[in-house]
């Protein structure tokens, strides 16, 4: 679902970018809601798992592959907004640094799956979910829709920005600037991997997360749900466990980087995502490269790690291990580092917005003490 450079005209990464720009700075004001000092590590390891979700190749039927997102995990637990900030950290790194979508189509791919997939999922989540308590099974099912609509959406938008190039950008004799697939190609092809095989991949994480934090961390998932009962009774009952969640966040992130290089196995690439010189002209009815794809695909040349590989080295397993582990920390960090600047600059100005949840708390201590 990385759109690369070339595929879109100009002036369809512009509008992505006039969406993108504004949502981005409307998100550093709105994430101090809920990501206090103390939710901060969580959001950077959340990031670091979507990176690495992102990373992972799925293969699907008709040779292409597609890839989760986690983008719809992130607002469940730490609101949409925080899920903007995080997504969007995780896709400009991944341009910039490993050449995994687009520079000047990062507006773009910021639209659809930091800002699409979250929201849209989001929304739907919380309509499924909606009157239920925190450890209600219509939570864990609410959050695998979610998830599967949410991608779904990103990847349709996507289809759609893909299909119009050659309608709306094209030379006088009708041949394609940028991308040469119409919407009758883009369409069935985008959504059938993401509907068929992706979805369900997102839905599997979100879900399985949620159900596993129900039973291992209820605090973490009231920190997007103030007021929202814990139980029928509203009680809290932890079932004891041996591992802190902590230590398995940090074990399924290790477990991640060490399966990265499973993405290798899928054959094939991404539908959409083709290097020029990897195009089958014939079986798009044209004589040379479609000129804009050409002019515009190699703009950035300055990723470290090009197709997460290590530059001079032929090993592609070491390759992905090696531009795993410098992603998170990447990502993790810089996601931490930013979020403490937003706060910091909200406390400086006065402007900071009081903790939701211990609100919460506050209104229902003071509930009972008039009661």
């Amino acid at each position: 679902m990385h759109i690369p450079d070339g595929y879109l005209s100009p002036a369809t990464c512009a509008v992505g970018f006039a969406i993108a720009i504004p949502t981005i700075a409307v998100a550093s004001q709105r994430v101090q809601r809920t990501v206090k000092v103390r939710n901060v590590p969580t959001l950077a390891v959340l990031a670091a798992v979507a990176f690495l979700v992102m990373m992972f190749n799925v293969p699907i039927p008709d040779g292409t592959t597609a890839h989760a997102v986690g983008a719809v995990l992130i607002a469940i637990l730490l609101g949409p907004w925080a899920a903007v900030i995080a997504v969007s950290v995780a896709l400009l790194f991944q341009a910039l640094l490993f050449g995994d979508g687009g520079v000047l189509a990062y507006g773009v791919n910021v639209t659809n799956m930091a800002i699409i997939a979250p929201f849209v999922g989001y929304g739907v989540y919380k309509l499924i979910a909606r009157g239920s308590t925190l450890t209600s099974g219509r939570r864990v099912l609410a959050a695998g829709i979610g998830g599967y609509v949410g991608i779904n959406a990103a990847a349709f938008a996507a289809a759609i920005q893909l299909g119009i190039q050659p309608t709306l950008f094209h030379a006088a004799d009708g041949t394609p600037l940028y991308s040469p697939y119409h919407l009758a190609q883009t369409i069935p092809a985008m959504m059938l991997a993401h509907l068929l095989v992706a979805g369900f991949v997102e839905a599997i994480i979100t879900a399985g997360t949620v159900a596993y934090l129900q039973r291992a961390n209820i605090p973490l998932l009231q920190v997007n749900h103030p007021g929202v009962p814990v139980s029928a009774d509203d009680v809290e009952v932890r079932a004891p466990h041996k591992v802190k969640p902590w230590w398995v966040a940090g074990g399924v992130v290790a477990l991640m980087v060490a399966l990265t290089p499973l993405g290798l196995l899928a054959p094939g690439g991404a539908f959409g995502e083709d290097a020029p010189a990897d195009l089958n002209l014939s079986n798009l009815g044209l004589s040379s490269i479609p000129a804009g794809l050409n002019k515009w695909n190699g703009f950035w040349h300055s990723a470290i790690f090009p197709g997460y590989s290590v530059s001079g080295d032929s090993n592609q397993v070491v390759g992905y291990l090696v531009s795993a582990v410098v992603g998170i920390a990447v990502v993790g960090l810089s996601v931490m580092v930013l979020v403490w600047v937003i706060n910091k600059l909200a406390r400086k100005g006065g402007a900071e917005v009081p903790d939701a949840a211990a609100t919460a708390d506050l209104r229902d201590a003071e509930s009972r003490t008039t009661t």
